[in-house]
């Protein structure tokens, strides 16, 4: 167990004068500018817990804190000399489990989404048995101990993975590496939702393996599915498709650059008894866009949810320019009296300027459309309410004319 959670040995950081404001309004962060980064302070190992020192003296509350890095400290615990150890974090996980549970009959959610529920840096998703720990800061990598026992004390699973490959891990100097903490998982493993069963890899592929954010507007596109014939772009592991289909369209058409994705999303299909209904396609997304209109196609649901266009601020101007453009190709595949499902899962592209980039993106298409719904991800995806950078995705339903 890490010997930095006893409070005695903790090394101290100081706010500089004039700063401190957000943290007591409940901001999760502390900027290394906010610190006195002198030697002492540059010298605490990555991921060390600290005691947080205020301009007066004070003790202020228990942070991870990383020198290295922009974002220095994760506030743990607004408690100085907390106690940060397996009963801690099992006292947050109990929190997050009893908020899924009443929120879900079936075991197949995100437990933890970081600092939102007090465990920053920590995402933990839930499949059945297995739990999926994904560690995005040096401060949770050095409590992986403690997280794996706690995840054993109240959830009981058979396998913990630990998914350690998000670019996050590389702002915060750590390598690249996933491993199993408990138990084994042997190839793609079941998804239930929606009266389905879907297939994830675990321990490689995108993100943490399955998308739970995007799950009621899967259920809310699905709605609009019947005797529809749906376009499904970024497919991934094909959940807006096959939910389409199990709500009745009369086919659908799949799009994904990767054949592992292909692959499960084929795998899906013929699992449900619904591949009579589908086709796969793989390539380039604007590629096979423009070859679909090019050959006069129409389809009465199109989806477009894309990888994330902007994965640091300074990629804002080009990703929105590549929404604009996605969202002109598919509202050129749109029927009449037909919809466009679009999302950005970046939070560097701020719900607004999605907005207005899609609306010039089906302009630019000669259509008119109108907003049927505007939403985000589910709620075991809680937003912080300090941290806005925390409400990451955006999803537009489109109505045409």
């Amino acid at each position: 167990m890490n010997n930095t959670s006893k409070s005695a040995n903790r090394p101290e950081i100081r706010l500089l004068p004039g700063h401190g404001k957000r943290l007591k309004r409940g901001h999760p962060w502390l900027f290394s500018n906010e610190i006195r980064m002198d030697e002492a302070a540059r010298a605490i190992p990555s991921g060390a817990l600290v005691e947080i020192i205020g301009t007066d003296g004070r003790g202020l509350g228990v942070a991870m804190f990383n020198p290295h890095s922009l974002i220095a400290g994760r506030v743990l615990s607004r408690e100085p000399g907390a106690a940060i150890d397996v009963r801690f974090i099992a006292r947050a996980l109990s929190r997050a489990l009893e908020l899924r549970e009443s929120l879900y009959d079936a075991p197949y959610y995100r437990l933890v989404h970081g600092e939102a529920d007090g465990l920053p840096g920590l995402v933990v998703e839930r499949y059945g048995d297995t739990a999926l720990c994904q560690i995005n800061s040096a401060g949770m990598a050095s409590l992986e101990s403690e997280i794996t026992a706690a995840l054993e004390e109240v959830l009981q699973s058979s396998a913990i993975v630990i998914r350690g490959d998000s670019s996050q891990r590389r702002l915060e100097g750590l390598a690249s590496e996933s491993h199993m903490a408990k138990g084994a998982v042997d190839g793609p493993q079941i998804i239930a939702e929606g009266g389905l069963e879907f297939f994830a890899n675990f321990t490689s592929g995108q993100k943490t393996g399955w998308y739970f954010d995007q799950r009621d507007n899967r259920s809310f596109a699905a709605s609009l599915a019947k005797d529809r014939k749906v376009l499904d772009a970024y497919c991934h592991s094909g959940g807006f498709g096959l939910r389409a289909a199990k709500a009745g369209a009369t086919s659908v058409t799949f799009i994904d650059r990767t054949d592992a994705c292909l692959d499960l999303a084929r795998r899906a299909a013929s699992h449900n008894g619904l591949d009579d209904l589908c086709k796969f396609i793989k390539g380039d997304m604007f590629t096979e866009l423009t070859r679909l209109h090019e050959a006069s196609e129409k389809f009465d649901l199109v989806i477009a949810d894309p990888p994330p266009f902007a994965k640091a601020r300074k990629d804002a101007k080009v990703g929105l320019k590549a929404v604009r453009k996605l969202t002109r190709l598919s509202s050129s595949l749109v029927a009449p009296r037909g919809f466009l499902a679009i999302a950005s899962c970046s939070h560097h592209i701020g719900a607004a300027d999605f907005s207005e980039a899609v609306t010039r993106g089906f302009r630019d298409a000669g259509r008119a459309a109108r907003i049927l719904r505007t939403s985000g991800a589910g709620p075991d995806h809680p937003i912080h309410p300090a941290l806005p950078e925390s409400a990451y995705l955006t999803f537009i339903m489109l109505a045409f004319d």
